[in-house]
């Protein structure tokens, strides 16, 4: 955990130069400290005076060597501009080989810092930032470079012909490829992981009429439930995070409705008018989907029935994102910014925060026991509001160049964040 010396302005945490490593590090990609006596060059008269010397010396070596008619010695490599950050001082500051690519990791998140991008995933130890675990997946044939990472119970999930494959990714457990029934079919898509169970659709031919929804166990690699799709209705599948086991079902024809299974039995539980949705979010009493006016409805989990609804009013655009929720405040973000606070039960407001960005889908907040934290774009950085009152008490950016916007994890007892190449380790939750 890095240090905050004495003398710094409240707020702000400590800055190094981009790319120059401390004593010991191993490659550019490495970690770097956030703070501390001896992580790297600061700002201080004696570096500076040094800096100059040097630069004098590399001056006077040049116009030597041409005088006496040597070779031309390389121009001096171009220090990179200073990185500088304001808010929690990181705990550690880990720099990718390339970028982050956050929406690639579907299911539930793993209980440690992961790094995921186009090559693969890559794990962090959560007290110093060293890599600990590197996946590189390899892409099958026409499959895109974006394809989610399905994780779960501490596993990353593929598929090969007529198998469900998984690494592992924390533990001694070994990986494992579990074939399917034969007349099931080789073609396999994957929804994701809830708690120890990983769904997926079993096809035998590409684009083929029916299929097979299915259900694996992670650690005993059995299959508790398989059963062909319906008719309408079950052709589009999402896997809700909650350990209460739920899939979301949909089909391309809007009259089909959105059904909600059981994930430990396959069976339906429920069937709403709703068309497909754009994206699904729940806790533990609710079900929220996109409103037809672009706002956002509750849905009682138990039957699917109607609760309460935020919508836009008749002079306002705006379009809800996933709300996210403790069970007794639903938090309702919206495109223009604007965030609000509603009792879960029945939908009465508690107030309103007006953050200075947009929004879109890749700003995924993370609620923890006393904040609500929002990323913003790489300019913005990300902000801290109460989950209480609605008061926005600090913010963490830096002055890096970027161009995506941020992204805000938890494993739990820390929290993280980051964009493009760059991810902070921010302390320990609550962070101040």
């Amino acid at each position: 955990m890095g240090s905050t010396p004495a003398d710094r302005p409240a707020g702000e945490a400590s800055w190094q130069w981009d790319g120059e490593d401390g004593p010991g590090a191993a490659a550019p990609g490495d970690v770097v400290s956030g703070g501390g006596d001896d992580d790297g060059p600061r700002p201080t008269r004696r570096r500076l005076l040094l800096g100059a010397g040097a630069l004098a010396a590399g001056a006077a070596v040049w116009g030597v060597s041409r005088a006496l008619g040597g070779p031309e010695p390389s121009p001096p490599k171009p220090r990179p501009l200073p990185t500088r950050v304001s808010g929690p001082e990181p705990a550690w500051v880990y720099r990718g080989p390339e970028p982050m690519t956050p929406a690639r990791l579907a299911g539930n998140r793993l209980f440690r810092p992961a790094y995921p991008s186009r090559g693969g995933l890559r794990l962090l130890d959560p007290g110093t930032g060293e890599v600990t675990v590197t996946v590189e997946r390899p892409l099958t044939k026409g499959q895109p470079d974006d394809t989610p990472l399905h994780v779960g119970s501490d596993r990353l999930f593929g598929t090969s012909p007529g198998h469900v494959d998984a690494r592992t990714l924390i533990g001694p457990a070994a990986d494992w490829s579990q074939p399917l029934a034969p007349e099931l079919g080789e073609r396999i898509t994957l929804y994701g992981c809830d708690n120890r169970l990983v769904y997926g659709r079993a096809d035998r031919t590409a684009g083929g009429p029916g299929g097979t929804l299915f259900a694996m166990d992670a650690v005993l690699h059995t299959v508790p439930w398989s059963r062909p799709t319906a008719e309408r209705g079950e052709q589009r599948v999402t896997v809700l995070d909650t350990v209460l086991g739920r899939l979301l079902t949909w089909d391309v024809e809007s009259t089909a409705g959105v059904s909600l299974l059981d994930g430990a039995t396959g069976r339906r539980l429920w069937t709403t008018e709703a068309t497909a949705p754009a994206w699904a979010a729940v806790d533990q009493r609710h079900v929220y989907l996109p409103h037809s006016s672009g706002g956002v409805q509750a849905l009682r989990a138990e039957d699917g029935t109607p609760r309460w609804s935020v919508r836009p009013g008749g002079d306002e655009g705006w379009r809800a994102l996933p709300p996210v929720s403790d069970d007794f405040r639903v938090y309702v973000l919206r495109d223009n910014g604007l965030v609000t606070a509603h009792e879960a039960d029945g939908g009465e407001q508690l107030w309103q925060r007006q953050l200075p960005f947009r929004l879109d889908r890749r700003c995924r907040p993370v609620l923890t026991s006393t904040s609500l934290i929002v990323p913003g774009p790489a300019d913005a950085g990300v902000r801290f509001v109460e989950s209480a009152t609605g008061k926005e008490f600090t913010a963490f950016m830096d002055s890096g160049p970027g161009v995506d916007v941020w992204s805000v994890f938890s494993d739990g007892a820390r929290l993280f964040a980051g964009h493009d190449s760059t991810l902070y380790c921010l302390g320990d939750l609550p962070v101040p």
